[in-house]
């Protein structure tokens, strides 16, 4: 404690980097005074029982400092420049708050003793006040300074040269100090010094502030794809769980319109009520499932094959539709008669979104038209309805998910249809175009290989 006095020895010691040697021999004196040798008040400070051996102090209250001036490569270099430069045996970047002095980086050529990671108590350190005052404090030769010959900080610790700079952020943010140390006298005070140390505290700010806008920005990329995991992981489950229910459901629909059930024709048209819900929401969730699956990476599924009745399969699709829809006309001209290599069942969903799509947006007094047919190398399915067309700013979007068409009324599905559609005929390494014109209506236009060769090269690409 200040005041108190230290036992005499003596000590020879090499001060590591800097070639130079001392032999001191103190009487026993107090800290309130002057010790006559710069090597025996450092070494001397560094026994002292006032702070403790500074690395032992609390080396984990500023860890995100010292992470993030740790992944500053060019510190490093920086502290050996300032140490060949000046002669200085000690130098550091210091995180510096109202109560705190946390080391985040040192260059120690004299064995001082403090590591990254290391504390001062900051009333023992200058830096309080270059921090108050937000200017750099010099000292050549401390023992002889009118202002710091009686300061505390040289005598606590044994040093005669002194430099350090604040660290300010480009915000104004006060992040910490450029400091350096040395129980022997430099010429700090030279204006090339003093603009080279001002030079680095402004490089390590921003250099600071580049890395923590980048942290920020890996952080939140991090909680946005854990949080979509978390949201398609729900869907996923909810998906499956809605399954069992509602095909109870359906079963139940389908037998109470069996004519062994007996029911009236008013109960009758209430069960295929249900039975036609019932397939919506199967659709919805077919829709859902299909979604998350293809988002957490397990891709679409295909059962490739070779397809010879693919334009009865479309078929079946407007039968199915045109019976869901008895009050819209649906014009099929469906021309398929080569065997295609696909999936069945996804050419299907393919036609029917594309369908349902088209009924639910178009015009409800025009007819949907939907064609089918093979050209060259692939098979091409159209869909078009007629009404108002697509803003040409949100053709870009339109088969991103849950996108929907702002234009139209009808809010009906989640709106997965296209972009499930884009999928399907992306796996199929083919291709889905739109066109939208208020004379010519909407049409969708899904073109797919016809040969296994085609998908499996673009599926390989």
């Amino acid at each position: 404690m200040p005041g108190a006095s230290l036992p005499a020895r003596t000590i020879s010691r090499e001060w590591a980097g800097s070639g130079r040697s001392a032999r001191c021999s103190p009487q026993s004196k107090s800290f309130l005074h002057v010790t006559p040798d710069p090597c025996e008040r450092l070494h001397s400070r560094r026994h002292t029982p006032l702070l403790g051996t500074p690395t032992l102090q609390s080396t984990d209250r500023w860890p995100a400092a010292v992470a993030a001036i740790s992944r500053l490569e060019i510190v490093p270099s920086l502290l050996r420049i300032v140490c060949q430069t000046t002669g200085m045996g000690f130098s550091a970047v210091a995180r510096v708050t109202a109560g705190t002095w946390t080391a985040c980086a040192v260059q120690d050529n004299i064995g001082f003793g403090l590591k990254a990671g290391g504390q001062l108590e900051i009333e023992t350190t200058l830096c309080r006040e270059v921090r108050a005052a937000r200017t750099p404090i010099v000292i050549d030769h401390a023992s002889l300074d009118p202002l710091y010959r009686n300061h505390h900080t040289p005598r606590l610790y044994g040093i005669e040269s002194y430099i350090s700079v604040p660290i300010v952020l480009p915000d104004g943010e006060y992040f910490g100090n450029l400091c350096a140390i040395d129980p022997h006298p430099a010429k700090v005070s030279d204006g090339r010094i003093i603009g080279m140390f001002t030079g680095f505290a402004e490089l390590i700010a921003v250099q600071l502030a580049s890395e923590r806008a980048s942290e920020r920005q890996r952080r939140a990329l991090e909680d946005e794809r854990a949080e979509g995991e978390l949201r398609e992981q729900f869907i996923a489950i909810l998906g499956h769980d809605l399954r069992g229910p509602l095909n109870g459901i359906a079963a139940g629909a389908e037998y109470l319109q069996l004519p062994t059930a007996g029911l009236g024709s008013q109960a009758l048209s209430v069960a295929q009520r249900v039975a036609n819900s019932t397939r919506r929401m199967t659709a919805l969730i077919d829709d859902v499932l299909d979604f998350a699956k293809g988002r957490l990476g397990g891709g679409f599924d295909l059962q490739l094959s070779e397809v010879h009745d693919a334009a009865d399969a479309l078929r079946e699709v407007v039968a199915e539709h045109q019976l869901a829809h008895p009050e819209r006309q649906i014009m099929a001209d469906i021309e398929a008669d080569h065997p295609v290599h696909c999936d069945r069942g996804r050419l299907q969903q393919l036609a029917s979104n594309l369908l349902g799509n088209a009924l639910t947006h178009g015009a409800p007094g025009e007819p949907v038209q939907l064609s089918a047919k093979i050209d060259d190398a692939s098979i091409v399915i159209t869909v078009t309805n007629a009404g108002e067309p697509i803003p040409e700013a949100a053709l870009p979007h339109i088969f991103t998910p849950f996108w929907r068409r702002s234009t139209s009324t009808a809010r009906q599905g989640l709106g997965l249809g296209l972009f499930i559609c884009s999928q399907i005929v992306k796996a199929h390494g083919g291709a889905l175009e739109v066109m939208s014109t208020r004379d010519n209506g909407t049409t969708f236009a899904a073109r797919l290989p016809i040969r296994g060769s085609d998908i499996a090269r673009a599926g390989s690409v």
